[in-house]
């Protein structure tokens, strides 16, 4: 009993030598906690020596940070797999000289007290000016998740087979989701730990949590720094695209029936995946995020989840914003049509709306096209809604700069192949004699009401006055019965000016016999007038 009091009084008593800054500084810092760690661990009378390697973690000087934090990972990993922490709902540190505990019960308190100590302070150091002291703290709160998983320090529930220290990587998680700084780069760095299947799930469980939390205090309003590292975050998670790669890859192996566990399936990992995008893009963004998600929407984020048809919220809204945004959406607003049956009765009068001059000069446009050609594919669409696109492009045409025209002249052609019905625009009669008052109504948002079909296509007769050659050339076409084929127009969308020119100026010249003498020399041919009466002497 005298000793196990002894020992208790020793590891409560504050270390004599604990000052780093005192004593200590004439020793390096790097003997002087290599010395006090394999103290701690070699011997329990010497659990004080832990408050001089912890004090370490709270330098000014970063190797010293990184270097006792190196050693905080050593010590309490060891401890945690040698079974001296205490486990089950830690005690209060003041009620530790109380009660008839023994010596080893207190010494497990005390450890672990230190040990819940040591992982806050590396926590803030998550937040650290230095990259180097994030990343040694990073890895070190890791290698706890992953010993607190194989040596739980809490009693499992009976019901709950499967250990995983869900509240430490949420804790992890809640502190590389910062508010006030960018953490990407950290993030980058924790894209390693993501791989392991229980990590991962976890993490998006973690991370639902706490936007919604989040931007719940905010109420709603948009934080940029925080929601750029949750997109940071988001987008270097990737679920496995298929049963036949199984869940294997775990930090913490369960020893029960691994089946039966619901992170070893597909499954569950897609409706985390799915759940946590949701949430963060529920809330409202900043406009260059909604950018930077629509780019990868239909490749990393909808083949990933359960039910891709819920993100139409976040698409309509998208649309809805108008410009290149609205030009992004196009592609998961397709997928989700023609691949997921929704159905979207206004898709066409908005897709419509996006017509305007701007289309021509957005960095988007070669996608814009390429799409529009895709959605007005289909020859069960209306014509009167197909006569109102060629209305409205054949108006923008009027305006738009050569490398543009020659995109759309074919594309015109071909919505018109496509929908033999709105051949009437080209051969409407007596359109060349009478003055034109077009009954198209260009500011009309509804292509319904635009009156199109009782139009005609004055716009390409009057480009075939252009000035470029080819664009002259292009609107030529429609004065002849136009060919079952369809033109192609993929190798147009990325036409520039520059390659315009090039094209241009590597064409070849037929020469063309005209009636007069080339002239060799300056005033030296003799039908000419001053080489009558001048010469050069």
């Amino acid at each position: 009993m005298n000793t196990a009091t002894h020992f208790s009084e020793t590891i409560m008593a504050p270390s004599t030598d604990s000052n780093v800054k005192g004593e200590t500084s004439r020793v390096s810092y790097k003997k002087d906690i290599n010395t006090k760690t394999d103290r701690v661990l070699q011997n329990k009378k010497h659990a004080n020596d832990i408050f001089d390697v912890t004090e370490y973690l709270q330098s000014e000087k970063d190797k010293e940070v990184i270097f006792a934090t190196n050693a905080c990972s050593k010590i309490f990993c060891q401890l945690i797999y040698r079974g001296d922490l205490y486990v089950g709902d830690l005690p209060e540190e003041e009620d530790l000289m109380n009660g008839d505990r023994s010596a080893e019960e207190k010494y497990g308190i005390f450890m672990r007290h230190r040990y819940n100590s040591s992982v806050g302070l590396l926590l803030e150091n998550i937040g650290h000016n230095a990259f180097q002291v994030k990343e040694t703290s990073l890895c070190a709160l890791m290698k706890f998740v992953a010993a607190e998983g194989k040596h739980p320090l809490q009693n499992l529930d009976l019901s709950e087979h499967y250990n995983f220290p869900r509240e430490l990587l949420r804790t992890l998680v809640e502190h590389l989701l910062s508010e006030k700084e960018d953490m990407s780069l950290l993030i980058s760095r924790f894209q390693e730990f993501l791989e392991m299947d229980d990590v991962r799930y976890y993490v998006m469980s973690s991370v639902r949590d706490n936007i919604y939390r989040v931007m719940g205090r905010n109420k709603k309003a948009v934080i940029p720094v925080y929601q750029n590292n949750v997109f940071a975050l988001l987008s270097t998670i990737n679920v496995p695209s298929s049963e036949a790669s199984k869940m294997k890859n775990f930090l913490v192996k369960q020893e029960y029936k691994l089946e039966e566990w619901k992170v070893a399936k597909l499954k569950e990992h897609k409706r985390a995946f799915e759940q946590m995008w949701l949430v963060f893009l529920k809330f409202k963004l900043p406009s260059n995020m909604y950018k930077k998600i629509l780019v990868i929407l239909h490749e990393s984020i909808m083949p990933q989840m359960s039910d891709p048809t819920l993100l139409i919220d976040f698409l309509s809204a998208a649309y809805d914003i108008g410009g290149a945004i609205s030009l992004l959406s196009l592609n998961g607003l397709f997928i989700l049509i023609h691949k997921h049956n929704l159905d979207y009765p206004d898709f066409y009068k908005k897709l419509y709306s996006l017509l305007d001059p701007s289309i021509f000069h957005v960095k988007y446009r070669a996608r814009f096209f390429h799409l529009v050609n895709i959605f007005l594919s289909s020859t069960h669409l209306p014509a009167y809604l197909v006569a109102a696109f060629v209305k409205r492009f054949a108006r923008l045409s009027l305006t738009a700069p050569p490398t543009s025209l020659l995109i759309l002249l074919p594309f015109i052609c071909n919505l018109i192949r496509r929908h033999p019905s709105c051949r009437v625009l080209i051969h409407r009669p007596s359109t060349a004699e009478e003055p034109c008052d077009d009954p198209y109504v260009m500011e009309e948002e509804d292509p319904a009401q635009s009156h199109a079909l009782e139009s005609s296509l004055w716009e390409i007769k009057t480009l075939q006055k252009h000035y470029h050659p080819d664009v002259a050339k292009a609107a030529m076409k429609i004065n002849e019965p136009l060919a079952e084929q369809e033109d192609d127009i993929s190798e147009l969308l990325e036409l520039s000016t520059f390659e315009l020119m090039e094209r241009e100026l590597k064409a070849e010249r037929k020469t063309i016999p005209l009636e007069f003498d080339a002239a060799t020399e300056l005033l030296k041919s003799s039908r000419e007038v001053l080489g009558v009466h001048f010469s050069l002497e």
